[in-house]
């Protein structure tokens, strides 16, 4: 089987990355060892280190109805100090409240300067493989639609100036991986909360009545038994540049849902989690390629509101009813998470299970805080300052995304698809079963278990009442018999002077006894003492033994150096006889040519002698 080449984005060091299965989500990465092989590895960076959530603030300015009804304002920031200052009259005293953020934005803040000190940072962790969230937090009509989506794109298809933390994460994460010329692959997910139920917002429209009976189903959310939140049946779109990405966020907006309130007029009815899941591969180690996983979750909450103010009625005060509620979910659990409390209510709504890794779990985590600087709405400014202030307060615990090799990203790759392909087949049998056979067997033995914990546990509640009946008649048989113990009691006095007697004979013995004990410690100290003094003498010796090991064997090693040294002179004492011997063979030639030579010469004289001798004496006669 092979991969489509849409599914891959090339880069330039030649390789390929598999688009990311819409399954496999990025997992913490846990502190083991590396026992699965080769194909896992893991980053040691930033574990166990705990990062207080960064909170910022930002002050929309004044809108123009506000300012033709000339309403005062009771907000004032300070962006060098990071302060937030609430004027307010108590009694006809001017009481001022002061906060402090990590970063404070001003109502004349612009969005790329918001992003640029705040945001930017996030996104180039999402790229480092971490799991980061931004969230904005605060009255309904303060900016917080505004902060994080803000204007999408121009004609041309630039961002404008009013763009806001969404499309400029997008933008910064497609030119840092072009400018690092990386291979790549990207998917992103939609989703919104409306009255506690989730609907995927990029999911396509159909007109059949089907398609709206499934519409109408909301999506699971489930846990994978590791405190992970897994939205089942959400779809994962691939994308491939920052335009497509603009398009799926204008086509999910359009579906949220909207209305006009006298606070907005229009105002957020849910909350939306738009999720960037970036998958990258880094140079390779021997002969596997590494792929780190990074994903982005920017949510953009529904605001709280004042119903009689917002002027929502039925279905629109049931919705507000509903948003209030989740919001006050989420304050209870940063206000469990700040006091540290046994136990966190996330279950309490599907708001605080979707965020319960970012507070409090292992994402990096950014919360914008909106408000309004009108004396109006003073009462939900404060509410929104002091959730915020305490928000700083919640400590995450960040670490890095598995890596995993290529292979096996491809191999769960293979697996899916294998998965879908039977999903396929069974819903074209249409036997009445529209899942594989084997999932429904699995879940319908999940049914029945659950059927008999049911059982188990009326079972359970019945044996309870059956057991408070008859503690009741215990009760009462308790009560018959306490009459007899008052008498039994008498008794007892009696037989306890006696034993307050017995009690001061065995003090007595227990004084004694603490004495000897006292002596017997006083002996085991004095034995410690001499223990750790011979222990310390055992230690000189021991370093007196290995100074001896040593010196021997420098010793021995001096010894074969001599040894080696006098094997050297033998060998030369050898070689310089041989030579002498030969050079004396020589001599001896020699001296013996030289004596035969000398030899002949003299009896060469000898004759010369005697002829000149006997030439003489002729000459003579």
């Amino acid at each position: 089987m092979s991969l489509t080449p849409d599914q891959f984005r090339k880069g330039a060091m030649g390789g390929l990355v598999p688009s990311p299965s819409p399954f496999l989500t990025p997992r913490p990465e846990r502190r083991r060892a590396d026992s699965r092989g080769p194909d896992w590895f893991f980053n040691r960076q930033d574990r166990d280190k705990e990062v207080n959530v960064q909170v910022l603030l930002r002050c929309r300015p004044l809108s123009e109805d506000e300012q033709k009804m000339n309403v005062s304002r009771v907000i004032s920031c300070n962006e060098l100090k990071r302060e937030v200052t609430v004027l307010q009259n108590v009694a006809n005293k001017q009481v001022d409240r002061v906060f402090t953020f990590d970063k404070v934005f001003g109502p004349k803040a612009q969005q790329r300067t918001i992003y640029d000190q705040a945001i930017a940072p996030i996104v180039n962790e999402v790229l480092d493989g971490f799991n980061c969230t931004v969230f904005a937090y605060g009255q309904t009509g303060t900016g917080k639609t505004y902060t994080m989506e803000g204007g999408m794109r121009n004609k041309g298809g630039d961002l404008p100036a009013e763009a806001g933390v969404i499309p400029r994460a997008v933008r910064q994460i497609f030119d840092t991986l072009e400018a690092q010329n990386a291979d790549y692959s990207m998917k992103v997910t939609f989703l919104e909360l409306y009255n506690e139920e989730i609907t995927d917002l990029l999911a396509p429209e159909e007109s059949s009545r089907y398609a709206e009976d499934r519409q109408r189903k909301p999506i699971s959310l489930m846990e994978d038994g590791k405190g992970c939140v897994i939205v089942r049946g959400l779809e994962e779109e691939a994308v491939y540049s920052a335009n497509e990405i603009y398009t799926l966020l204008e086509r999910g907006a359009a579906k949220r849902r909207t209305a006009d309130t006298l606070l907005n007029k229009r105002s957020s009815r849910s909350h939306s989690v738009f999720s960037i899941t970036v998958h990258i591969k880094e140079s390779a180690v021997g002969d596997e390629e590494l792929i780190k996983c990074g994903k982005l979750n920017l949510v953009d909450l529904a605001g709280s509101e004042n119903i009689s103010r917002s002027g929502a009625r039925e279905g629109r005060a049931r919705e507000a009813g509903e948003i209030n509620k989740s919001l006050l979910t989420l304050g209870r659990v940063i206000s469990a998470l700040v006091e540290h409390s046994a136990h966190i209510p996330y279950r309490d709504s599907k708001l605080t299970r979707l965020l319960r890794d970012s507070l409090g779990g292992k994402t990096k985590t950014c919360i914008i805080a909106t408000i309004s600087p009108s004396a109006h709405s003073l009462e939900e400014t404060l509410s929104t300052l002091d959730y915020a202030y305490r928000a700083k307060n919640i400590k995450n615990r960040p670490e890095a995304n598995q890596k995993m090799s290529k292979a096996v990203l491809l191999k769960d790759l293979y697996l899916e698809i294998e998965r879908m392909k039977e999903d396929v087949r069974a819903a074209r049998d249409k036997n009445g079963i529209y899942i594989p056979h084997e999932r429904f067997v699995q879940e319908e033995a999940e049914k029945k278990a659950r059927m008999e914990k049911i059982e188990q546990l009326e079972n359970d509640l019945n044996l309870s009442e059956k057991q408070s009946n008859k503690y009741h008649e215990l009760y009462l048989t308790e009560q018959e018999q306490r009459l007899d113990l008052e008498s039994v009691l008498k008794d007892c006095k009696v037989n306890l002077e006696k034993t307050r007697k017995e009690l001061l004979d065995l003090q007595e013995n227990h004084r004694a006894a603490i004495l000897t004990l006292k002596e017997k410690e006083f002996i085991i100290s004095k034995l410690l003492c001499s223990e750790s003094s011979l222990i310390e003498r055992a230690k000189e010796l021991r370093s007196d033994l290995q100074h001896a090991s040593e010196d021997i064997n420098s010793l021995f090693a001096k010894l074969d150096d001599k040894d080696k040294m006098e094997a050297e002179n033998r060998s030369i004492v050898l070689t310089f006889g041989s030579r002498l011997d030969q050079r004396l063979k020589d001599l001896h030639k020699t001296i013996l040519g030289s004596v035969s030579q000398q030899h002949q010469q003299l009896r060469c004289m000898e004759e010369h002698a005697h002829s000149f001798l006997a030439s003489k004496c002729d000459v003579r006669e």
